[in-house]
């Protein structure tokens, strides 16, 4: 805890400097009647690749509002800077960065502005997203704080050498075809009694955001689309957490997935026959992989008498305004701005990630890039049929909780599901309860 407040300490001086600097330049812009916003953006270089060339471009075509880039500012976590800089009153006007996990904390703090509040909010919305998947963003108060901005689809990546050598014609769709397909694929080489080639890997460490990749995944797509909570209630003592732990305890019974921790990329040295993955991937195997190295892309297998489209994880970032922005109809603009069909095109080109844009495989804007990029086609389809996390306060806790019992129920078989789900939520309630009590 001490750590973290003389932390918390830094990021705010450091915070306060960037301010100074920024009111001093600000004072001398309005007297020239020019409007400046300030943009924060990940850190990541091909995003601030990204935001560069579209500040430049704006900057350029609109001289009475000019937009200063910033990465933003390195710490554990950008949450960690943004909840420093709300308490401090040094945020920007805009940030490209923002998790839904921490959305709560962000308004529970004041730091957001009400974007349903601008008279075009909802047909600016409507004419990029469904109006159920702009629901999923929607705060607990019934406002809409963030704008659905991009998403990574966790999708099964498979080596398709290693399915065609065991006879396995198609990509799994459900369970019993993936368990199926397990069997035949999972062997041992070397004859030395245990096996080297498995089904799939996942890192079995009790971490909680780790349990994104396989267990939250997977309750999203056997659960129709559903999160952990419904408005503030926690609904996940479910059927479909029960048969997502039953699942994945019967691939470590079986030894399709091994209890160990590997050590560099076992995927692409033909070890692994899948992968749970998002499009971020599909650059490092072409790059790594070599040439002839065979590989595909297929949705998140499902209990076998699931009905509908099959949902995923969407690993999203938004982007939001700051409440201490004194130009919030600026912002608003220059926000728009950085999700207009053009932008989606260059955020696809530089940085590999997907725009939440309706018809995006069918807009001739961006037939070019998927016919030079065909592997996107599937995450670019499944974008839509994504959800991301609840934005609570207690959602590191909660997820801490259900990998403790992950570990217990699924890797190790300590627990029956029923039990370890049951168990997972009542500590959920219980981390909510303490909370909400302090």
């Amino acid at each position: 805890m001490k750590k973290r407040l003389i932390l918390l300490v830094i990021l705010m001086s450091v915070a306060g400097v960037l301010s100074c600097d920024r009111n001093s330049s600000q004072r001398k812009d309005d007297e020239a009647g020019v409007i400046h916003l300030t943009y924060w953006c990940s850190s990541n270089q091909n995003e601030i690749n990204l935001a560069e060339e579209l500040v430049e471009k704006w900057n350029s075509t609109h001289p009475e509002i000019q937009v200063r880039l910033q990465p933003i500012p390195a710490s554990q976590s950008s949450e960690e800077v943004l909840l420093a800089a709300i308490a401090g009153k040094t945020t920007p006007d805009i940030c490209s960065n923002i998790w839904p996990g921490a959305m709560d904390d962000f308004t529970n703090a004041g730091g957001l502005v009400r974007l349903n509040e601008f008279p075009d909010f909802f047909d600016v919305m409507a004419s990029r997203i469904s109006m159920e998947l702009l629901n999923a963003f929607q705060s607990p108060d019934s406002h809409y704080y963030q704008i659905p901005w991009k998403t990574n689809p966790i999708m099964v990546m498979y080596n398709v050498r290693l399915f065609r050598e065991a006879g396995v014609k198609n990509p799994p769709e459900t369970y019993s075809e993936y368990l199926d397909a397990a069997r035949l694929i999972t062997k041992d080489l070397d004859g030395d009694g245990h096996f080297d080639q498995w089904m799939g890997y996942r890192d079995i460490r009790p971490i909680w955001w780790q349990r994104f990749f396989d267990y939250y995944t997977f309750y999203i797509a056997a659960s129709g689309g559903k999160t952990l909570f419904d408005k503030s209630d926690i609904v996940f003592n479910n059927d479909a957490s029960v048969e997502v732990f039953q699942f994945f305890q019967e691939l470590y019974a079986n030894g399709y997935y091994p209890r160990t921790t590997f050590q560099g990329d076992q995927f692409v040295a033909g070890k692994l026959a899948t992968q749970f993955t998002g499009p971020w991937n599909v650059i490092h195997i072409q790059n790594y992989a070599g040439a002839d190295f065979e590989f595909d892309i297929s949705p998140i297998p499902v209990p076998d008498d699931t009905e509908g489209p099959v949902y995923t994880y969407g690993d999203h970032k938004n982007i939001a305004l700051f409440s201490t922005t004194e130009h919030p109809e600026a912002a608003w603009e220059f926000a728009k701005f950085l999700i207009t069909p053009q932008a989606d095109l260059r955020l696809l080109e530089l940085c590999s990630q997907i725009p939440l844009r309706q018809n995006l495989t069918g807009d001739p804007l961006y037939k070019d890039y998927f016919t030079q990029h065909p592997r996107m086609v599937k995450f670019a389809e499944q974008a839509p049929y994504t959800r991301g996390v609840d934005g609570a306060s207690d959602l590191k806790e909660i997820f801490d909780g259900i990998s403790q019992e992950y570990e217990a129920c699924a890797v190790f078989g300590l627990k029956r599901p029923e039990q370890a789900v049951k168990d997972a939520a009542e500590r959920a309630e219980m981390i909510i309860e303490w909370n909400r009590s302090r």
